[in-house]
């Protein structure tokens, strides 16, 4: 997948749809690793701003918590109890 760098939507939510495909079709892991910010500048060709404006929003969407010092981790998402009573 590639950004449209003429398009209307922002760079950094192109790549947040990118990365968030990537989630959830398992190519990043529940408790792995996502790509750094550098690594996403290099991949994408986008300034580091950039990288951390798509990283902040996949954080805010909730599917990824960034640790300090140790890189973004994808967040477990567990199925919702469909068990009735």
């Amino acid at each position: 997948m590639t950004v449209d760098l003429e398009g209307p939507e922002p760079l950094y939510e192109q790549i947040a749809v990118i990365l968030s495909a990537r989630i959830a079709d398992g190519t990043y892991p529940p408790r792995r690793r996502v790509p750094s910010e550098a690594a996403i500048c290099d991949e994408f060709n986008v300034s580091r701003p950039t990288a951390r404006s798509a990283l902040q929003l996949l954080g805010q969407r909730g599917l990824i918590v960034t640790v300090r010092g140790k890189g973004s981790f994808v967040l477990e998402h567990t199925n919702p109890d469909t068990t009735t009573a």
